[in-house]
Protein backbone atom coordinates (compact mmCIF):
# COMPACT_ATOMS: atom_id res chain seq x y z
CA UNK A 1 0.00 0.00 0.00
CA UNK A 2 2.76 2.44 0.93
CA UNK A 3 4.66 1.62 -2.26
CA UNK A 4 1.55 2.34 -4.35
CA UNK A 5 0.89 5.61 -2.52
CA UNK A 6 4.53 6.61 -3.00
CA UNK A 7 5.04 5.51 -6.60
CA UNK A 8 1.65 6.05 -8.25
CA UNK A 9 -0.55 8.34 -6.18
CA UNK A 10 2.40 10.49 -5.07
CA UNK A 11 0.74 10.98 -1.72
CA UNK A 12 2.20 13.86 0.25
CA UNK A 13 1.44 12.41 3.68
CA UNK A 14 0.55 9.17 5.39
CA UNK A 15 0.10 8.92 9.13
CA UNK A 16 0.67 5.54 10.75
CA UNK A 17 1.17 4.56 14.34
CA UNK A 18 2.82 1.43 15.64
CA UNK A 19 3.86 0.14 12.21
CA UNK A 20 7.60 0.30 12.74
CA UNK A 21 8.23 -2.01 9.78
CA UNK A 22 7.17 0.85 7.48
CA UNK A 23 10.30 2.78 8.44
CA UNK A 24 12.41 0.21 6.57
CA UNK A 25 10.82 1.39 3.30
CA UNK A 26 12.97 4.54 3.41
CA UNK A 27 15.72 2.35 1.95
CA UNK A 28 13.72 1.65 -1.23
CA UNK A 29 11.37 4.63 -1.60
CA UNK A 30 13.41 7.80 -2.23
CA UNK A 31 10.68 10.33 -1.41
CA UNK A 32 9.64 8.63 1.82
CA UNK A 33 10.49 10.64 4.91
CA UNK A 34 9.74 9.43 8.43
CA UNK A 35 8.86 11.72 11.32
CA UNK A 36 8.01 11.07 14.95
CA UNK A 37 6.67 12.82 18.02
CA UNK A 38 9.36 13.84 20.49
CA UNK A 39 9.20 12.14 23.88
CA UNK A 40 11.17 12.62 27.10
CA UNK A 41 11.41 10.35 30.12
CA UNK A 42 11.10 12.18 33.41
CA UNK A 43 10.97 10.56 36.85
CA UNK A 44 10.10 7.20 35.31
CA UNK A 45 7.21 8.61 33.26
CA UNK A 46 6.92 9.52 29.60
CA UNK A 47 6.22 13.11 28.64
CA UNK A 48 4.96 13.68 25.10
CA UNK A 49 6.40 17.00 23.93
CA UNK A 50 3.84 17.59 21.13
CA UNK A 51 6.70 18.32 18.74
CA UNK A 52 7.31 16.56 15.42
CA UNK A 53 10.89 15.67 14.50
CA UNK A 54 12.53 13.96 11.53
CA UNK A 55 13.33 10.33 12.22
CA UNK A 56 11.62 7.37 13.84
CA UNK A 57 10.65 6.44 17.37
CA UNK A 58 13.30 4.43 19.17
CA UNK A 59 10.64 2.17 20.68
CA UNK A 60 6.89 1.69 20.92
CA UNK A 61 4.99 4.01 23.24
CA UNK A 62 1.59 2.44 22.64
CA UNK A 63 1.43 0.82 26.06
CA UNK A 64 2.24 4.11 27.76
CA UNK A 65 -0.48 5.84 25.77
CA UNK A 66 -2.93 3.09 26.73
CA UNK A 67 -2.11 3.62 30.42
CA UNK A 68 -2.63 7.36 30.08
CA UNK A 69 -5.95 6.67 28.35
CA UNK A 70 -7.03 4.56 31.33
CA UNK A 71 -7.29 1.14 29.70
CA UNK A 72 -7.81 -1.72 32.18
CA UNK A 73 -4.70 -3.23 33.77
CA UNK A 74 -5.35 -6.66 32.20
CA UNK A 75 -5.40 -5.08 28.71
CA UNK A 76 -2.12 -3.28 29.45
CA UNK A 77 -0.57 -6.52 30.72
CA UNK A 78 -1.64 -8.42 27.59
CA UNK A 79 -0.27 -5.68 25.34
CA UNK A 80 3.05 -5.85 27.22
CA UNK A 81 3.17 -9.63 26.64
CA UNK A 82 2.60 -9.16 22.90
CA UNK A 83 5.18 -6.36 22.69
CA UNK A 84 7.72 -8.58 24.44
CA UNK A 85 7.04 -11.39 21.93
CA UNK A 86 7.34 -9.01 18.98
CA UNK A 87 10.62 -7.62 20.28
CA UNK A 88 11.94 -11.17 20.78
CA UNK A 89 10.91 -12.05 17.20
CA UNK A 90 12.62 -8.97 15.83
CA UNK A 91 15.91 -10.18 17.32
CA UNK A 92 15.59 -13.66 15.76
CA UNK A 93 16.75 -14.53 12.26
CA UNK A 94 13.67 -16.70 11.65
CA UNK A 95 10.49 -15.09 12.98
CA UNK A 96 8.32 -17.24 15.22
CA UNK A 97 4.56 -17.15 14.96
CA UNK A 98 2.81 -14.79 17.32
CA UNK A 99 -0.25 -16.46 18.87
CA UNK A 100 -2.45 -13.36 18.90
CA UNK A 101 -5.64 -15.34 18.58
CA UNK A 102 -4.80 -18.23 20.88
CA UNK A 103 -4.69 -16.17 24.05
CA UNK A 104 -5.24 -17.92 27.35
CA UNK A 105 -5.54 -15.41 30.19
CA UNK A 106 -3.31 -15.89 33.19
CA UNK A 107 -4.89 -16.88 36.48
CA UNK A 108 -7.08 -14.10 37.83
CA UNK A 109 -7.06 -13.21 41.52
CA UNK A 110 -10.00 -14.40 43.55
CA UNK A 111 -12.88 -11.92 43.58
CA UNK A 112 -13.13 -9.63 46.58
CA UNK A 113 -15.76 -10.22 49.18
CA UNK A 114 -18.76 -7.89 49.24
CA UNK A 115 -17.30 -6.43 52.42
CA UNK A 116 -14.12 -5.33 50.57
CA UNK A 117 -16.15 -3.83 47.77
CA UNK A 118 -18.42 -1.93 50.18
CA UNK A 119 -15.41 -0.64 52.12
CA UNK A 120 -13.83 0.60 48.91
CA UNK A 121 -17.08 2.28 47.85
CA UNK A 122 -17.54 3.95 51.22
CA UNK A 123 -14.06 5.49 51.04
CA UNK A 124 -14.84 7.35 47.79
CA UNK A 125 -15.89 11.00 47.71
CA UNK A 126 -17.24 11.39 44.15
CA UNK A 127 -17.41 15.18 44.43
CA UNK A 128 -13.64 15.38 44.99
CA UNK A 129 -12.62 13.29 41.96
CA UNK A 130 -11.39 14.33 38.55
CA UNK A 131 -12.89 12.39 35.63
CA UNK A 132 -9.62 10.44 35.25
CA UNK A 133 -9.56 9.56 38.97
CA UNK A 134 -13.20 8.45 38.78
CA UNK A 135 -12.43 6.20 35.81
CA UNK A 136 -9.41 4.71 37.60
CA UNK A 137 -11.54 3.98 40.66
CA UNK A 138 -14.25 2.43 38.51
CA UNK A 139 -11.71 0.02 37.00
CA UNK A 140 -10.35 -0.77 40.47
CA UNK A 141 -13.86 -1.50 41.77
CA UNK A 142 -14.59 -3.64 38.74
CA UNK A 143 -11.43 -5.68 39.39
CA UNK A 144 -12.53 -6.15 43.00
CA UNK A 145 -15.95 -7.39 41.87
Amino acid sequence: MVEHLHNHIKSRALFATHYHELTELTETLPALSCHTMKVKEWKGELVFLHEVAKGTADRSYGIHVAKIAGLPANVIARAAEILHQLEAQHNQSVPASLPLFSYTPSAQPAPASKGELLLALESINPDALTPKQALDILYKLKSLA
